[in-house]
């Protein structure tokens, strides 16, 4: 966190010395083995945080053909001005699917992006919206994506559920329709913002109930504060549950 000895950097229980506790904020692109080079097809961004330059130059990322927004605090969606250039790379509108709670403040914000595309080229970025609910299943970026609702305390988020891949960042509890969509998944990564509790998110106890109730294969924590210690989440999780890093690649079953 800003602050710190010095002004440089409020690490809490993390270790700097250790890469893998420089984390940028929470986001991740979904695709498949069947994505065409060129097209952004089969490519789904969840999220356009601060840092989305950053992580798309870090992880090689040029081509996105739909983002998902889970909500609409600052952490998670302004980056958006940096996919004027991933419309450059595809030559065409991106589009995003939102609830309309999320859309009219995303459009609130950013009224320039949501104005029709006048060809050619792009000198701003240009989405097309398309409102969704909890409970929808959407086609995005050529996926079958199922959206639930989750409660992040004073406002709701979508989860998400893309074949054996589920992602939950940003809720303090799921209901019995969240653990539904999410019944029998393969790989989850869940939002743990640290040990203890929290009133707008997961902590690891709410997190290991839900493990404990879901299942999954694999579990991979993101949106991690300052207490999250990525060695000691190592040491000290039960196998199934790991801490994730920025840049790390999970291959999922369908």
């Amino acid at each position: 966190m800003i602050g710190g000895p010095g002004g440089h950097g409020d690490w809490g229980a993390c270790d700097p010395a250790e890469q893998r506790n420089r984390r940028t904020r929470a986001s991740v692109l979904v695709q498949t083995d069947e994505t065409t080079p060129g097209t952004g097809g089969g490519a789904l961004l969840v999220d356009t945080g601060p840092d989305l330059r950053e992580q798309m130059l870090a992880c090689g990322i040029s081509r996105v053909a739909a983002v998902v927004y889970t909500h609409a605090h600052a952490d998670h969606i302004t980056g958006l001005d940096d996919l004027r250039l991933l419309n450059r790379l595809i030559d065409r509108p991106i589009d995003a699917f939102a609830t309309a709670p999320t859309l009219t403040e995303l459009q609130r914000r950013f009224d320039y992006a949501f104005r029709p595309w006048t060809p050619p080229g792009f000198f701003r970025p240009v989405l097309v919206p398309h409102p969704v609910a909890p409970g929808d299943t959407v086609a995005a970026a050529g996926l079958s994506v199922r959206l639930f609702e989750q409660d992040h305390g004073f406002v709701r988020t979508l989860g998400l559920r893309i074949g054996g891949f589920g992602y939950s960042t940003d809720a303090v509890a799921l209901d019995d329709a969240a653990l539904a969509a999410l019944a029998g998944v393969d790989t989850w990564v869940v939002g743990c913002f640290q040990p203890q509790e929290h009133r707008t998110h997961a902590w690891l106890g709410r997190v290991r109930e839900w493990v404990d109730v879901l299942r999954p294969r694999r579990t991979v924590l993101t949106h991690m504060g300052v207490d999250m210690d990525w060695a000691a989440l190592v040491r000290d999780l039960p196998p199934g549950i790991e801490p994730g890093h920025d840049g790390m690649v999970l291959e999922v079953p369908d």
